[in-house]
């Protein structure tokens, strides 16, 4: 089988950000706290490094969030009905959005403290 040309993969994952922002609650909140962060990144005119660690946590929430969706698809799709081996399987998986997502607010504290409390 050939590979598609090159644009051709890149809307392919175009359309997959498209898909989880279209029908994906916990991306949807995850996107507009990511877009919050990018405001706050101006607002506050954060560092280079700052703005770095911000940007890297938050697309990490997103990302985590993107592999957790599909690893609950591929799930579903092998054992539609209730498995504790599947359920195990999925409740690793969210917990690693939830690690990242705690990593992200931490860093987000980390950051924006000395913004607001040292600057402020």
């Amino acid at each position: 089988m050939r590979k598609p040309p090159v644009h051709k993969s890149f809307l392919n994952a175009f359309h997959g950000v498209f898909l989880m922002m279209r029908t994906e609650r916990n991306f949807q909140i995850e996107l507009v706290a990511f877009f919050i962060n990018l405001f706050l990144i101006f607002y506050f005119k954060l560092s280079a490094v700052d703005t770095t660690l911000v940007v890297i946590a938050s697309l990490g929430v997103l990302c985590a969030e993107i592999f957790n969706t599909a690893i609950e698809r591929i799930c579903d799709i092998i054992q539609p009905d209730f498995d504790k081996r599947i359920g195990f399987i999925k409740d690793i998986a969210a917990g690693a959005v939830l690690l990242m997502a705690i990593g992200s607010v931490a860093v987000g504290v980390i950051v924006y403290w000395k913004y607001i409390f040292v600057n402020g």
